[in-house]
C-alpha cells in the first residue's frame, strides 16, 4: 500500500511553475495562514503577473518571507492581497503597496465560512475558493501530509477549494492531533517539493516592569485546575514563566495560539491537564508561533493536540470547558468599557482573531473568566506619554470587543470586573486602574459624557 501512495505522489508531483499554470484570471486563492504560507508557489504565481488579471489572495498573519505577489505587484494591478489578521509585515506591506487590505473575520467561524461557501453561498460574501496553497510536512508512510504549525482551517480550505496544492517543507514539525491535523495524498491536486524555507520565528521581546506587574495581578486570580488560554506578546509569556515558578497544580491548556509559555508550564509540571473535563491531559491549540525550541518540542509530542479552529475557537465548544481562563491583550479601552485591540485610528495594527471567541466562551464556561490586559500608558515616538484608558476612541478606531462582553480589565494598577456595571460604575472602575497622571482628566471627560456620579470616588 505504501508503494501505491508513493506512486500517487509521483503522479501528482509538479514544479511550482507547472502547478500554478492552472490559475486563471479572476480566481480566488487561499494561502494557508502563518508558516503555512506557500513560498515557491507564491513566487511562481507572481511570475505570471503579465498573463493574469484580478486574482484575489486571502491569507492571515503574514510572516516572512514577503509574499512575491505583493512585491512583484506593488500597485495591486493584478493581485489583491487580503490578510485576516495583520502582522508587522502586513502593516509594512500596506504602507508601501496599494493592493493590501484587511479582511475582517471571526476566527472561530472560519471553518464554517468555508463550508457555507459551498452549501449556502448566498450567506457568505466572498465566493468559494478556486485554489488552496499550503506548506506541509513531508508525506508519511500512510500517505498523509501534516499541517504542522498551522492546523487552523487548513482541512476545510483544502477540501472545499477546487484545487489543493501542497508545498513540502522538511522543516515543518509533525504535529499530532487533535483533529483535522493532516490531509491524504488522494485529496490533493498537486505536490510541489519546496526549498525547505526556514520557519518564521517570533522575536523574543523582553518583558517590561509593567508587563511583570500586569502578569502578577492576573496571577493572583489563578487557581489549581483552571484551563488557560494565552494570547500573544511579552506579558502572556512572562505570565507563563511566573506560573511555572508557583505551586499551582494540574492546570490545563486550551488556546488558539501555542506560544513558548506553554512549553514552560508543561515542563515545570504545572500544566498536566489532569483536571480538564474535555481532552484530559492534552494542551489543545490550532496554530503555533514562537521560536525554534517550541517548534522542536512540538514534533510528535503527545502532550499537545493540533486541532482545527472550528474545534478550538468555537464559543459553544469553549463554553463546555470548565474553568476556562482567557487572557488577552488590547491597545485601548474607553470609559464605556469598549475594547480596541486592532487599530490606531484608521491604521490597521492587528485583527480580531479569536479574542471575542474566547471572551464570550470563557464567560459561559463553568467557573470561567476573561481578562483583557493592557499597560495604562503608551509612549509615542516623540516621547509624549498618553493614556490607554481613553474617554473615547479616535475616529476610525475599531471596537474589537463590545462593552457588554467584557469581564475583567487589567493594568499594572489593578484588575476590575465590568460585567453588569452601569456606565458610571464602569467609568469609576476603569479610572481607578488608569495611570494616576491621567485620572483627573478622565473624571472630567466622564462628567462631560454624563457617566459620572457626584458621589464617585477615585483614590
Amino acid at each position: 500500500m505504501a508503494n501505491g501512495f508513493q506512486k500517487l505522489y509521483q503522479e501528482k508531483l509538479r514544479t511550482a511553475e507547472e502547478a500554478v499554470k492552472i490559475v486563471k484570471s479572476g480566481d480566488w486563492i487561499d494561502y494557508a495562514m502563518f508558516n503555512g504560507k506557500p513560498v515557491v508557489c507564491d513566487r511562481a504565481l507572481a511570475a505570471r503577473k503579465a498573463e493574469l488579471s484580478d486574482v484575489k489572495i486571502m491569507g492571515a498573519v503574514t510572516v516572512p518571507p514577503v509574499p512575491e505577489v505583493v512585491m512583484k505587484d506593488p500597485k495591486g494591478e493584478v493581485f489583491t492581497y487580503n490578510d485576516q489578521h495583520f502582522s508587522v509585515l502586513t502593516r509594512m506591506m500596506q504602507e508601501q503597496c496599494q493592493g493590501v487590505f484587511y479582511q475582517p473575520t471571526q476566527y472561530g467561524e472560519s471553518d464554517q465560512y468555508l463550508l457555507n461557501g459551498r452549501i449556502d453561498p448566498i450567506k457568505i460574501g466572498t465566493p468559494s475558493r478556486n485554489f488552496f496553497m499550503v506548506q506541509v510536512a513531508p508525506m508519511d508512510k500512510d500517505g498523509y501530509f501534516n499541517w504542522g504549525l498551522h492546523n487552523s482551517a487548513c482541512y476545510n480550505m483544502a477540501t472545499t477549494s477546487d484545487h489543493c496544492i501542497v508545498e513540502v517543507n522538511e522543516n515543518i514539525p509533525y504535529a499530532l492531533g487533535g483533529n483535522r491535523e493532516r490531509i491524504h495524498i488522494s485529496q490533493v491536486t498537486y505536490v510541489v517539493e519546496g526549498e525547505n524555507t526556514p520557519l518564521a520565528e517570533l522575536p523574543v521581546i523582553e518583558p517590561t516592569e509593567t508587563d511583570r506587574k500586569i502578569a502578577a495581578n492576573v496571577l493572583e486570580y489563578l487557581q489549581d485546575g483552571q484551563c488557560i488560554q494565552l494570547g500573544i506578546g511579552a506579558m502572556p509569556n512572562i505570565l507563563g514563566k511566573m506560573i511555572s515558578q508557583t505551586d499551582l497544580k494540574d492546570l490545563g491548556g486550551w488556546t488558539e495560539m501555542l506560544v513558548d509559555a506553554y512549553q514552560d508550564m508543561w515542563e515545570s509540571g504545572r500544566m498536566t491537564g489532569a483536571k480538564k473535563n474535555i481532552d484530559v491531559g492534552k494542551i489543545n491549540y490550532t496554530f503555533a508561533l514562537g521560536g525554534k525550541k517550541l517548534y522542536n518540542w512540538m514534533d510528535r509530542n503527545p502532550a499537545i493536540a493540533s486541532c482545527s479552529v472550528g474545534y478550538v475557537n468555537h464559543p459553544v465548544q469553549l463554553a463546555q470547558i470548565d474553568n476556562l481562563v482567557s487572557i488577552n491583550q488590547a491597545l485601548q479601552v474607553d470609559l464605556y468599557g469598549q475594547i480596541n485591540a486592532e487599530s490606531s485610528g484608521f491604521k490597521q495594527i492587528s485583527g480580531n482573531g479569536g479574542m471575542s471567541d474566547f471572551v464570550l466562551g470563557s464567560h459561559w464556561s463553568k467557573g470561567g473568566r476573561s481578562f483583557i490586559c493592557l499597560p495604562s500608558t503608551h509612549t509615542k515616538k516623540d516621547g509624549t506619554l498618553i493614556s490607554r484608558i481613553v474617554p473615547n476612541f479616535d475616529i476610525g478606531s475599531i471596537t474589537t470587543v463590545t462593552r457588554q462582553m467584557v469581564n475583567f480589565v487589567c493594568t499594572e494598577f489593578g484588575i476590575v470586573s465590568l460585567k453588569t456595571c452601569p456606565t458610571w460604575y464602569r467609568a469609576e472602575k476603569l479610572i481607578s486602574i488608569a495611570h494616576p497622571d491621567f485620572r483627573d482628566d478622565l473624571v472630567k471627560a466622564a462628567e462631560e459624557r454624563k457617566i459620572w456620579r457626584r458621589t464617585n470616588k477615585i483614590e
